[in-house]
């Protein structure tokens, strides 16, 4: 697969532009210039082939030769909510996630969370978001959303075909899945308390339990959503 980028504007035409970090690095850390051909894409699903007409200090205006709309997302639409780790370990889950092709992550208010993220925090996960889909080659962003409180989280998940809480003690996860949404939920160090779980059960989510051994937040979200993904 060739250089691939992102074009923050929808490409609607035969042109595009790259601004800020995608223009610098095509021009100061891969030598763009003038005739290089590289690949775009805009998070609409589409994928562009183009060549560099005209370049500036900070902005690169590309010529689009061709265009695809090729579907690499997964047959069953994922929401990842999740109370986010510490520190360098939300970065490495948000790239396995995108990987994956989880649709959305929404990071979790649980009373035993330790990161409540920030909006800075946020913008630096959804940078991440980008850097992971320019190489795993999807054509969509995962989306990465507002935190939400617990309770409220529950309460807008329940129209999702299935709705699965990773909570140790509890039943195991039988797959297939049937239907192609689903909402997942992984709790924070030490895990939900059990007024957490049983609000969740009285609201009909299904507590799944992901094996013998305990599982650090980011391992357990990427366990997850793998096993449902598939």
């Amino acid at each position: 697969m060739s250089d691939r980028y992102f074009a923050e504007t929808r490409i609607a035409s035969n042109r595009a532009l790259l601004v800020g970090a995608e223009a610098h690095h095509l021009l100061h850390v891969m030598r763009g210039k003038v005739g290089t051909r590289v690949t775009l894409f805009d998070g609409s699903g589409w994928q562009f082939d183009a060549v560099v007409e005209r370049t500036g200090r900070s902005e690169v205006e590309l010529a689009i030769m061709n265009r695809q709309e090729i579907d690499r997302e997964a047959q069953i639409a994922v929401t990842l909510g999740v109370a986010l780790p510490k520190g360098d370990r939300q970065k490495w889950l948000v790239e396995k996630v995108v990987e994956l092709g989880v649709s959305r992550l929404i990071p979790l208010e649980t009373e035993r969370g330790v990161a409540q993220p920030v909006e800075n925090a946020l913008e630096r996960l959804r940078r991440s978001v980008i850097e992971s889909c320019k190489q795993c080659g999807r054509n969509r962003l995962m989306v990465i959303s507002e935190p939400k409180p617990w309770r409220e989280f529950l309460d807008e998940s329940q129209d999702v075909a299935h709705r699965l809480v990773a909570h140790p003690g509890r039943g195991p996860l039988t797959l297939p899945l049937q239907g192609n949404t689903a909402t997942l939920a992984v709790g924070p160090e030490g895990g939900f308390t059990e007024e957490e779980a049983a609000m969740a059960e009285a609201r009909r989510w299904q507590l799944i339990d992901l094996g013998p051994r305990i599982l650090r937040v980011e391992t357990a979200a990427v366990a997850l959503a793998g096993r449902v993904i598939g």
